[in-house]
């Protein structure tokens, strides 16, 4: 894994979904593996959180892109709106 400075030097907002995902295995890793100083534990602890809200947008909009397509082209219709009136 890169070190503390280089994994505040990438943005979270400029990750794809699987490097904050690969990320944040590594931070859980070396978190559970333990060795780190509380301060460094806390920072790992912060860039876990920031991945794992990373992880879940992609997520989210994977699944309103799923949701989106599986509805159709009449998902923009209101429910029982009468079609050829």
């Amino acid at each position: 894994m890169t070190s503390k400075t280089d994994e505040a030097a990438v943005p979270t907002d400029a990750l794809g979904y699987e490097q904050a995902r690969d990320e944040l295995i590594e931070v859980v890793r070396r978190l559970e593996t333990g060795g780190t100083t509380l301060e460094e534990s806390l920072a790992l602890w912060e860039r876990g959180e920031e991945l794992a809200k990373v992880c879940r947008r992609w997520l989210d909009g994977a699944r309103a892109r799923l949701d989106a397509a599986l509805a159709g082209p009449d998902a923009d219709d209101e429910p029982g709106a009468a079609r050829d009136a």
